[in-house]
């Protein structure tokens, strides 16, 4: 099998040239696993203000302090539950999120001085979505709930000052998603029937809907903005008559795209810049083996210059501003080094350090993160990742395979806790982005529909008997670890590949895709056709889900194997994975089965135990 190396032998000699370093020192492992230091920064609108999560009590709470000032005001104490999601409301008032799995979503409205904290909505075991998560307009927060019917989603205002919940939109069953403009008017929606996506657009709230352009849901139009010169024309994400998603413009008048902005022949179009203030596209992202941006705009390409000057050799993004587009936060990483957070002022061109997320981690003691790509057995390219530990030659080393969850998401260059644990342990680490996965087109995507237990698992094969065969792994001391599609990758790969791993390892894994597909919460009814079309139907394809499913092949698994497995977990049924627990028991197969209670107020802590046990477990198996 002929494998390509990116960079080729430059990409050897600087693996070469790692090998010959000493080796890293040993770094605890709560150190790569403990809360972030300061993390999610945001600038309230007038930029007058700072603000950003810092733990409290092993919890996540908002902080809050005056850019000019050093007073720093915690204006959360949450105890039981870190906070996922908060946002200025106004220059005065934050809302946050408490997400509780027993009682349901919980918003919190409270002042930058602390006070004056009150509920501002709790409706109790319902699903909760932001359809304009970061921009709340004259105190409206727009949010989409499956109150009124548990399989679909009405849209409603919010208002934070009153607590007044208004439906702003009635779903008639069939909208999947709903889109506002910047100033909060909810101009497009999302219809399904199951298979077909129907883009609908009016002009005005007071409007009816009207069909803009319907697809199969392979196809995807992702609305970016509104044109403020045209009316009627979006700025969007599509890959409609096309392979790659790129950024168009598209007239939901006419239904016709009527101009292609930019496009790449290798890869999607993942994202794009736009600017609510001016209504103007700032640049198009994508992402080879790093992400990358093609700038529409030159003032944006020239702030991004600057900052890549004043922060040389490091990933630099943009992830916040202040209304007037004056204050920005500034996020920087590398594969070795995590997250960093600046404050740039536009007007004074001043860069001011806020925080490390993780300052315990050393630089020297990091690995860098290469990129590799490899023929599949079909011939198709394979693009992955691979990570080497300092100070050992790069030949046969103990690997670790991480297939990515999903299975449609992918593999990204940058800073990765696992991975920079496990290589500072002495292993290896490859990450194979196998078809199906994002980013690189719509058919290597569709490629991966209904091979979730072929030839996904035949791809990630393929890689690890190619790094057998370059000598750069021992054949002797192969895991394969994972999480959701990942861990279910790593019960599959035990059991149909028994002689390529010496140990497994599967958090929160799927055992039975039958049970996976039938737990589908009820929101997902609408669009259960297509996952039927992705996943495999459970009435029609019995034989295959079964040939597939790590249940119903215990009598097939040789190689110790490590399993961690949420007790309310619904996508990976507990019953289940006792019993296939207790027939590898039965066969004397080794087994670390850990049960978590998903119990919030010791999250932390049970994810520092689950790490301590793995470490133990593939430290067993791995350097015998």
């Amino acid at each position: 099998m002929k494998i390509k190396i990116i960079y080729g032998l430059v990409w050897l000699l600087l693996f070469a040239s790692c090998a010959q370093d000493k080796k890293a020192q040993r770094i605890p492992l709560e150190d790569f696993f403990k809360n972030p230091k300061k993390t999610a920064f945001q600038l309230s609108p007038d930029g007058q203000y700072i603000s950003f999560l810092q733990p409290y009590k092993n919890q996540m709470n908002v902080y809050v302090q005056k850019l000019e000032g050093s007073k720093i005001t915690r204006i959360s104490s949450e105890l039981n539950y870190s906070i996922s999601y908060y946002v200025w409301g106004n220059n005065d008032e934050i809302v946050y999120l408490k997400n509780n799995d027993e009682n349901g979503p919980s918003l919190y409205v409270v002042n930058k001085k602390g006070d004056k904290f009150r509920s501002l909505f709790s409706e109790g075991k319902l699903r909760l979505k932001f359809i304009n998560p970061y921009r709340i307009v004259k105190n409206q927060l727009l949010i989409a709930i499956n109150k009124r019917d548990s399989t679909f989603f009405d849209a409603y205002r919010l208002n934070i000052r009153t607590g007044e919940l208004r439906l702003a939109e009635k779903n008639p069953g069939n909208i999947s998603h709903w889109i506002a403009d910047e100033n909060g008017q909810i101009k497009l929606a999302v219809a399904t029937d199951g298979v077909n996506e129907t883009l609908l657009y009016r002009s005005k709230e007071r409007e009816s809907f009207k069909p803009v352009v319907t697809n199969s849901f392979k196809t995807k139009i992702a609305p970016i903005g509104f044109s403020s010169s045209d009316e009627g024309v979006i700025y969007a994400l599509s890959n409609q008559h096309r392979d790659k998603m790129a950024l168009v413009e598209i007239n939901c008048v006419t239904g016709k795209e009527e101009k292609l902005i930019y496009s790449n022949d290798s890869v999607d179009v993942s994202e794009a810049g736009y600017s609510p203030l001016n209504h103007r596209l700032l640049y198009a992202g994508y992402e080879t083996w790093k992400k990358k941006r093609y700038y529409l705009d030159d003032s944006v390409r020239k702030l991004y210059q600057h900052l890549e000057k004043l922060l040389p050799n490091t990933e630099v993004q943009i992830t916040g501003n202040d209304d007037a587009e004056k204050k920005f936060i500034v996020k920087t990483f590398t594969d070795r080094s995590p997250e960093t957070y600046y404050m740039y002022d536009l007007t004074k061109e001043k860069l001011t350090k806020l925080s490390e997320v993780n300052p315990s981690l050393p630089l020297n003691a990091m690995c860098e993160m290469k990129p590799i790509s490899f023929k599949a057995k079909d011939n198709r390219t394979i693009n992955g990742y691979l990570t080497l530990p300092i100070g050992f030659k790069a030949e046969n080393l103990p690997l670790i395979v991480i297939p990515h969850g999903g299975p449609t998401s992918r593999a990204s260059w940058g800073f990765n806790s696992e991975v920079q644990f496990f290589a500072n342990r002495g292993y290896a680490v490859f990450q194979p982005n196998y078809r199906g996965s994002k980013g690189y087109g719509k058919s290597f995507w569709i490629a991966g529909f209904q091979k979730w237990g072929s030839d996904i698992q035949d791809d990630i094969t393929a890689g690890v008997k190619w790094l057998i065969t370059e000598k750069i792994a021992d054949k002797n001391r192969v895991a394969i670890y994972g999480t959701g599609f990942g861990g279910f990758s790593a019960l599959h790969g035990l059991c149909f590949q028994p002689d390529l791993y010496r140990c497994g390892a599967s958090q929160a894994g799927f055992v039975n895709l039958f049970t996976y597909i039938k737990a589908v919460p009820p929101y997902f009814k609408p669009i259960l056709r297509m996952y039927y079309e992705m996943v495999g139907n459970p009435e029609q394809q019995m034989d295959y889900l079964r040939a597939v499913s790590p249940v119903f092949h215990t009598d097939k698994i040789v190689a110790p194997l490590f399993i961690a497995q949420d007790l309310k977990d619904p996508r990976a049924n507990i019953n289940e994975t006792n019993q296939f627990v207790k027939e590898l028991k039965n066969r004397k197969i080794p087994i670390t089965y850990l049960v978590r209670d998903n119990d919030q107020l010791n999250n932390l802590e049970e994810q520092m135990d689950f790490y301590r046990q793995l470490e133990v477990f593939l430290s067993d198996n791995l350097n015998k």
